[in-house]
């Protein structure tokens, strides 16, 4: 008898663990796997809320070089020095553009912006420039994107960064901020032209004529 009594206690013991144990689990928090990947890895994540990729060194010099028709030593001397100032671009702009002026003129472009995993979308961008160039010309433009994580955020007025202009290897690069969004365009055979890059661009989804 007293055997029997201890095997029932044992039981009743055994099950009052089981139940205290069920009652502190804690539920896993909703669209959340226990031992899953983080929801930016969820191939189901949308992936407008995804950060952007970034381009290589060779990725970016090889599109360069065949965009703008100048050879891979050209154009890896001017990413160079880009990728050293600013690292590795999530996005770029190539397009064409013309512009002219007489201490006073104005630029008109338009390309396509091509991020990786995101729809290529078409820009256009003018504005007005002040300096000391005096001419007209049309060119090819090839920008490099910097903390650009969403396509539509290109759409705005990014005013030219003041002594970041230079010439590396026949090619023009200068700098255009806008928050924490950095584009710098690079241009082949610019001359005296580099001067019109002292004011602002504004991209937008539309032409627009007037440049200010």
């Amino acid at each position: 008898m007293d055997r029997r009594k201890l095997i029932v206690s044992g039981l009743a013991a055994a099950g009052s663990a089981g139940l205290a144990s069920c009652a502190t689990a804690q539920p896993a928090p909703q669209g959340t796997t226990q031992g899953g990947p983080p929801p930016e890895q969820d191939p189901n994540f949308p992936v407008e809320a995804q950060q952007a990729a970034t381009y290589s060194r060779d990725e970016i010099v090889r599109d360069v070089s065949d965009f703008l028709g100048v050879t891979a030593e050209a154009a890896g001397g001017a990413i160079e020095r880009v990728f050293a100032e600013n690292g590795s671009p999530t996005g770029y702009i190539a397009g064409e553009e013309g512009s002219a002026a007489i201490s006073i003129g104005a630029r008109y472009g338009r390309g396509l912006l091509y991020m990786k995993n995101r729809q290529t979308q078409e820009v256009f961008w003018q504005g007005p420039s002040i300096g000391w160039d005096l001419g007209a010309n049309a060119s090819r433009v090839f920008t490099l994107c910097y903390n650009l994580h969403y396509p539509d955020a290109i759409y705005q007025r990014f005013p030219g960064v003041e002594g970041s202009a230079y010439l590396v290897g026949g090619l023009g690069v200068n700098y255009q901020k806008a928050s924490d969004i950095i584009l710098a365009p690079i241009r082949a055979g610019v001359g005296l032209r580099l001067g019109a890059n002292i004011g602002y661009l504004a991209y937008s989804r539309q032409r627009n004529l007037f440049p200010f």
